[in-house]
């Protein structure tokens, strides 16, 4: 009999792929809560998905005892309390990042976590939905650049300024952009580089050009006992580009180095994930668009086996803690 999963938050886009790859793992979609912020999300998501159903409380699906997962992309800030009630009625949760957006909520999730031995998964797109960052880091098992010693991780985004629903420009929200988007590159710096005690090192935030306040820009700068990372998010992508954002990963090892142009090759070869690798022996580009991901059918199986084979549960809480930590120690730079 197929797991069954119910979604409750239709509040982002990303809810259509989180929905997606689960059917295409395997699991059954059991119904959905159809209150949103945004109603193009909800016409977006019964477009795609017209034979789901409706389910007018969302208490009935929370209290289903044939449900075993919720799925949500709700308001930022109401993800965590709302996979904090879903544990404490005995399911699993997979939630769309940020999954947490301040210090209280992330000793909420662990307490219920402790307690309740639920799976609380977040979905960091940028490495479980991009088959290039698969493909490099089983490079980088295989030793193939040597040890690792720093990463460099790049998240642009488009704004879609007239796309955004009100909670979009609100940090007590989303989160501000670090924990917004740059949970993204803490997840990669830390499975790329194998560091077991990564640390904040420096960050910062910029209000440069989208006015009210709001956080445009922001860097990060991490360490370990192995390696360094440095990050930087923006909202920048230029309405030239052909996708979101020209979002990169270079990896420098002691023997080579992987850059990785996800989401397009901005003058060369066309379609995703790009890898490209540099080695003693010369360079190469593999091309990765197409290949298997293994996310989401690991965390089926994770579900089904109460395993933690498609991410850790400690290296969850360990992104969210230093998204956070970066954001509450980031210096604000000056406009210019």
């Amino acid at each position: 009999m197929a797991t069954r999963f119910a979604v409750i938050g239709l509040d982002h886009r990303h809810v259509y792929e989180l929905t997606a790859y689960l059917i295409e793992a395997g699991m059954e979609c059991a119904g959905y809560w159809p209150v949103t912020t945004d109603l193009g999300v909800l016409e977006g998501f019964q477009k795609r998905f017209p034979h789901l159903t409706a389910v007018a409380e969302k208490e009935r699906l929370l209290d289903d005892p044939s449900i075993q997962v919720i799925v949500t992309a709700a308001i930022p800030s109401e993800r965590a309390p709302l996979a904090i009630a879903a544990m404490r009625r005995g399911k699993d949760v997979l939630v769309d990042k940020p999954g947490i957006t301040d210090f209280a909520q992330l000793a909420d999730v662990e307490r219920a976590i402790a307690e309740t031995g639920r799976i609380f998964s977040v979905c960091f797109s940028e490495r479980f939905q991009t088959p290039s960052t698969e493909v490099a880091l089983d490079l980088v098992r295989q030793g193939a650049i040597g040890n690792v010693i720093q990463t460099v991780g790049l998240g642009p985004h488009r704004l879609n300024r007239k796309l955004r629903p009100g909670w979009f420009w609100d940090a007590s929200t989303y989160g501000g952009i670090l924990v917004d988007i740059a949970s993204h590159q803490i997840d990669q710096f830390i499975v790329f580089t194998g560091s077991e005690a990564p640390e904040v090192a420096y960050a910062s935030v910029g209000k440069y050009a989208v006015g009210g306040g709001f956080e445009d820009f922001g860097e990060v700068v991490l360490k370990s006992e192995r390696a360094s990372g440095y990050i930087r998010v923006d909202w920048f992508t230029p309405d030239g580009l052909p996708t979101w954002g020209d979002g990169r990963l270079t990896i420098l090892g002691t023997e080579g180095t992987i850059e990785l142009r996800k989401y397009l090759d901005i003058e060369g070869r066309k379609g995703t994930d790009h890898l490209f690798m540099s080695d003693g022996k010369g360079t190469r580009h593999i091309a990765c668009e197409g290949r298997p991901l293994t996310y989401f059918r690991a965390f089926a199986a994770d579900v089904r086996d109460r395993t933690e084979t498609a991410m850790p549960q400690s290296h969850v809480i360990t992104v969210c803690r230093l998204a956070l930590e970066a954001q509450a120690r980031a210096v604000e730079l000056p406009a210019r």
